[in-house]
């Protein structure tokens, strides 16, 4: 006669490596990172002086700018708006109720704070213009239209979100800096803007963490594949070795930040499959 062995109950798979608390600090520090960006580069008479030199030290041709202008322009309401609507019909198809509130939560948020913040925020006359830009709002509708995705999705999906995204918000935050329509720190602040949303909405939402190694490379090469884009279609630094320099750096530094927010984001995103 045969004994059955007690089978061990296991821990359950929900307590362990849950997203909520990482979220939450990742929105936190995502916030902290907004208010100090907003001191250094609008109040600061050195950050403006560093912002508006490292915008003007990149430059395009007029037909390359043409290119950039026409790609800026589908980044619209009405893009948006129909990323919003497939966030929730692939969220409904995969009877994920939540994950459809919390995808218009993450764009509705983060597109009515850039908004909010453009008008409320003001830039001290320091010599350099009183307009004030930050955030970028361009910028602001990719990053949260690649967050909500990246929410929605399965996470067996995330790397190719990721590497896709990465770029379209490289190529975006970079071309308005080309065409001076906004600064280099009008890029990286639109990136806090969104981390933040997604962080809270994600502490909310809750539910375990998916592999993040994969789509972290994966976002750092979608955002070098950006500047590369850039370079071919004649995005140059301008002719003295100080502009190339900076060039180089702004260039790096945005496609840097870029990776590292969208690997934050596939971090702090619940993953279910």
């Amino acid at each position: 006669m045969s004994v059955d062995t007690p089978v061990q109950p296991t821990r359950p798979v929900a307590r362990r490596g849950r997203v909520n608390g990482l979220a939450a600090v990742v929105a936190v520090a995502a916030v902290l990172g907004l208010a100090a960006l907003v001191g250094a580069a609008l109040t600061s008479s050195a950050g403006q002086l560093v912002d508006d030199a490292a915008m003007n030290a990149v430059t395009a041709s007029n037909t390359t700018e043409l290119t950039l202008l026409s790609g800026l322009g589908r980044v619209s309401l009405g893009a948006i708006l129909a990323v919003a609507i497939g966030c929730v019909v692939i969220a409904v198809l995969r009877r994920r109720f939540a994950l459809a509130v919390g995808a218009i939560a993450i764009i509705g948020g983060s597109n009515v704070t850039t908004q909010v913040l453009k008008d409320v925020l003001d830039r001290p006359n320091l010599g350099l213009g009183v307009h004030n830009s930050l955030p970028s709002g361009h910028t602001t509708v990719v990053v949260s239209a690649v967050a909500a995705l990246l929410l929605v999705l399965p996470a067996v999906m995330r790397p190719l979100m990721a590497v896709i995204g990465a770029a379209a918000i490289g190529l975006t935050g970079l071309s308005t800096v080309v065409a001076g329509w906004h600064r280099p720190a009008d890029v990286i602040a639109a990136l806090l803007v969104v981390l933040a949303w997604t962080g809270a909405v994600s502490a909310v939402v809750g539910g375990r963490r998916g592999s993040w190694l994969l789509s972290s490379v994966a976002a750092f090469l979608g955002a070098a594949s950006s500047v590369v884009m850039l370079v071919v279609l004649g995005v140059r630094p301008e002719h003295s070795w100080q502009d190339v320099v900076l060039a180089i750096g702004v260039l790096g530094v945005v496609a840097l930040a870029t990776s590292i927010a969208v690997a934050l984001l596939t971090l702090v995103t619940p993953a279910r499959d």
